[in-house]
């Protein structure tokens, strides 16, 4: 009885050495962890999440790594730019570890390391910069960053994914004397763009005067053309006329000579009538000479319009009309 239970109680302790042995070397890794395996002091591999088997008592879980991504708020400090301005900026830095195994063992308190590297950059990125430039290019200060610090950690296993600036503070003096320039740049601007504005009025003001001179001299250029037109034209109708009485002349109509006469004589006394500066005109003139330069136009008349009493055109002969000149009443 005594050996049974000896017997029963080395059963048992093998049962419970087999079963602590087997819990040992099963290894459950959670979602988004790599755990390092070291044996006897020495990195072998890393096990990936889920249910994994090490040897037990010489095999042991090294360093329980994140890799999930991360951030990494880098505190405030102060940076003097290019150009003598100090400044106070802050930022943020995401990060994730691809390499469970170097960020291990190749750096010491990683976290530390990335933050110092971080802000030891912002510090050159920054200050090789004027505090406007600073200002206005966020963007490319992240980018510089981002670059920089990348390679640098990559030896350690971990990949940067992003940098940012969160604020960048300068003094308050120098925000009051930013101020003062924006204003004053604006108010230059302002002034720039009135005065060309005004170059632009007066310029298009002169090329419409430009415009109207050369449209009025077209017109003063047409218009003294058809006055020439007109002249020329009366002259031709003036010299058809006179080609006329000369025929008439030279086939010794007189009745055509009266008319003429009597016609420039009554356009000679309105002239003389309507002019401005005539009051009273005095001149020796006999009623009886115009009365017979008319009677000589009635004459011609009767030659030319004369019609008969049944209403039928009468052909007259010519006959000849004494001329009537003025200054004689007994012609």
């Amino acid at each position: 009885m005594a050996a049974l239970t000896g017997f029963s109680v080395t059963i048992i302790i093998l049962a419970v050495l087999i079963l602590l042995t087997l819990l040992a070397g099963i290894k459950t890794v959670p979602q988004g962890y790599g755990y390092t395996v070291e044996r006897f002091g020495r990195y072998t591999r890393t096990l990936t999440p889920g249910l994994n088997l090490i040897i037990p008592f010489i095999d042991r879980i090294g360093k329980r790594i994140n890799i999930m991504e991360q951030v990494l708020d880098v505190p405030e400090q102060e940076v003097i730019t290019r150009d003598n301005a100090s400044v106070e900026a802050d930022a943020v830095a995401f990060y994730q570890i691809l390499n469970p195994a170097s960020a291990a063992y190749q750096v010491a308190n990683l976290e530390m390391a990335i933050l110092n590297l971080t802000m030891t950059n912002i510090r050159s990125v920054m200050g090789s910069m004027d505090l406007d430039e600073l200002l206005s290019n966020r963007d490319s200060i992240n980018e510089r960053l981002l670059r920089v610090v990348d390679l640098a950690v990559e030896p350690w296993g971990v990949k940067v994914t992003r940098i940012e600036i969160k604020d960048i503070r300068p003094p308050n003096d120098l925000v009051e004397a930013m101020g003062r320039q924006m204003k004053a740049e604006r108010e230059k601007r302002a002034q720039i763009l009135e005065a060309e504005g005004s170059k632009t009025a007066q310029i298009l003001r002169s090329e419409g005067s430009k415009q109207s001179a050369i449209l009025e001299a077209e017109g003063e250029r047409e218009a003294a053309f058809r006055e020439a037109e007109a002249r020329e034209r009366l002259a031709e109708a003036e010299a058809n006329a006179t080609r006329s009485v000369s025929l008439a002349i030279a086939d010794g109509d007189v009745a055509a000579i009266n008319y003429f006469v009597a016609q420039k004589y009554t356009e000679a006394m309105a002239s003389i009538g309507t002019a401005k500066n005539s009051k009273v005109v005095l001149m020796p003139m006999e009623a009886s000479s115009l009365i017979g330069s008319l009677g000589g136009i009635g004459e011609i008349a009767k030659e030319v319009f004369g019609k008969d009493g049944g209403g039928q055109e009468q052909a007259t002969s010519r006959r000849s009309t004494p001329s009537v000149r003025p200054g004689n009443p007994e012609s």
